[in-house]
């Protein structure tokens, strides 16, 4: 079993893979991943657009979960995907950022208060 916190390496190689079959890796460049991701996101961000906080929270109910799995599949892949060019190991780097947040953001002391 790895120690990793996220293992992305089966997963990285399947994007290289894709993107050399299709001769996609003169076009994956991190300003053109970055910008596909914006476009990604903003694909996942209009499904939430104009919907009450309860429409939002219950999405995944209706008959747009599977749209919501699909573009949040497309930013992961697109993240990964520049991570990979950038030469950035995801693991480490969330890692790294979960210390730092929590050295930031020190847990709440229990003060007995149980209101």
């Amino acid at each position: 079993m790895s120690d990793r916190l996220i293992d992305t390496r089966a997963l990285e190689a399947a994007l290289a893979e894709f993107a050399r079959e299709r001769d996609w890796d003169r076009f994956h460049n991190p300003r053109n991943l970055l910008l596909a991701l914006t476009g990604e996101v903003g694909e996942l961000a209009e499904i939430f657009q104009w919907k009450t906080d309860a429409e939002a929270e219950g999405v995944m109910g209706t008959n747009e979960a599977e749209h919501v799995r699909q573009e949040v599949a497309d930013v992961l892949l697109y993240l990964v995907r520049i991570a990979m060019v950038l030469g950035i190991d995801i693991d480490a780097a969330v890692r790294n950022k979960i210390a730092m947040n929590a050295r930031k953001y020190p847990p709440l002391r229990d003060t007995g208060d149980q209101t």
